[in-house]
């Protein structure tokens, strides 16, 4: 069974809405916003020990599909949900935990308005990025100026630039280098088209074409930083009438249609880039969130 401390990082109630909910309550009302916190880390829980024990039982699989699978899950979650924030459950010794990170020794009327009202408000970017690995964390913030930049003049999110970048060089991880060593700042895997007059590096890199990964040699765009690469990359998806309709969904703040949407247009050839790149964006939103 995962550890609480992993489920705890999947999402603190799913989205950002769920984390700011919680600092608008926390600001208003430490302790209701002691106790909704500690309800929604017990649901998450419930909703782990519901897949592990689905999981641990064998299936026919004559019934089972994408969409009985979706409906199990929205029934798990209900359950969870009917099971959380119930007396003598595991979110009293949740609660208890928090009371003790804030220094409320107990949750009286008089205890409570003595507690700092921000305390828990504080916490919560905490509570929001927990599980998420350091480098993630890092990765988001260092390139956090750059998106909001390049954000404010294409009306894209700067969280679904970061995030893109994200995966296209695995956090940080597989950046394009020159054979040299030398940097490119090309986080974002553009390639060097004709018309461009920069500087390139030739990487090996993998192509799904009809179905089959083949390794191939390519020239990509060189950047003397990682704000001309974001600069750039936002100058190509505004600028490109093929990316159209990829910009409008960002604008809309449709993740799910901006990721698709990129994979359609043939940003990559990755057959489940859509929904990899979906998850990065939720990723990086949580922890955009904490940011000032």
């Amino acid at each position: 069974m995962a550890s609480f401390q992993s489920i705890s990082g999947q999402s603190l109630a799913s989205d950002t809405r769920s984390v700011d909910q919680l600092r608008s309550i926390a600001a208003r009302d430490p302790k209701a916003g002691i106790r909704e916190t500690a309800k929604q880390f017990e649901s998450l829980f419930m909703q782990e020990v519901m897949k592990s024990m689905r999981a641990s039982t064998l299936s026919s699989g004559m019934l089972d599909n994408n969409a009985t699978q979706l409906g199990t899950d929205m029934l798990d979650t209900q359950f969870a949900g009917k099971l959380s924030g119930l007396p003598g459950g595991l979110s009293d010794a949740i609660q208890k935990q928090l009371q003790r990170q804030m220094g409320i020794q107990d949750l009286s009327p008089e205890n409570v308005k003595k507690a700092s009202q921000t305390t828990l408000a504080q916490a919560l970017p905490a509570l929001a990025t927990k599980g998420i690995p350091n480098h993630v964390q890092s990765f988001i913030q260092k390139h956090d100026a750059a998106a909001r930049a390049a954000s404010a003049a294409t009306g894209i999110p700067a969280s679904f630039m970061v995030a893109q970048a994200a995966h296209e060089s695995g956090w940080g991880k597989r950046e394009i280098t020159g054979t040299d060593g030398s940097k490119s700042h090309n986080v974002f895997g553009i390639k060097a088209s004709p018309g461009w007059t920069g500087k390139t590096v030739d990487v090996q890199t993998t192509e799904v074409i009809n179905g089959q990964a083949h390794r191939v040699t390519a020239k990509f765009r060189a950047y003397g930083s990682y704000d001309e690469a974001f600069k750039d990359y936002a100058k190509l998806i505004s600028g490109n009438e093929r990316y159209a309709k990829v910009v409008a969904q960002a604008q809309s703040g449709n993740a799910a249609g901006f990721a698709k949407g990129l994979q359609l247009a043939g940003y990559a050839t990755d057959p489940a880039y859509a929904e990899k790149l979906a998850r990065t964006i939720h990723t990086t939103q949580r922890v955009q969130s904490t940011l000032a």
